[in-house]
């Protein structure tokens, strides 16, 4: 699919006139999402394929932030992207904080809970076992112990 369908696909509904999907209201949303996720795309039919990975991932998060999202879960957001790809989901990502969205973030990278988290929970066995409220003071080593279960 393309970039256009990709952003819009969750939310087709949203783009209905009577039985067909209006299809300059389509382009106008994914427009604005290709420019407010900075994401690098010659034009809308492209297949995102022909994407890098970090494009990909911000066109995936541009399709979850149609609409009124006010609550977003990022599984691995940065898996398998580039050093600079990840810089911009960062930001990204600091910046839907600001404006008031709530994320939920599951990573395995330590240093990226550690800097884009203001509390941090940790499993060990499917449980809870421990809640950081303050990520500037704790350490890997901490939330290590924790999910190791010591």
């Amino acid at each position: 699919m393309n970039v256009e369908e990709n952003i819009t696909l969750s939310s087709l509904i949203s783009f209905r006139n009577g039985l067909f999907i209006d299809k300059n209201k389509e382009t106008v949303i994914s427009k604005e999402k290709v420019k407010s996720l900075r994401i690098k795309t010659p034009d809308l039919l492209t297949k995102i394929v022909n994407l890098s990975g970090g494009n990909q991932q911000k066109v995936i998060l541009g399709r979850s932030l149609v609409g009124n999202t006010r609550v977003l879960i990022l599984d691995e957001p940065t898996r398998g992207i580039d050093i600079g790809a990840k810089q911009e989901i960062y930001t990204i990502i600091n910046e839907l904080a600001r404006q008031g969205i709530a994320i939920i973030l599951i990573s395995s990278e330590l240093p990226e809970i550690l800097g884009l988290c203001h509390r941090v929970l940790v499993m060990h066995r499917g449980r809870i076992t421990s809640e950081f409220d303050d990520c500037e003071t704790i350490t890997q080593e901490q939330v290590l112990a924790k999910a190791a279960g010591l």
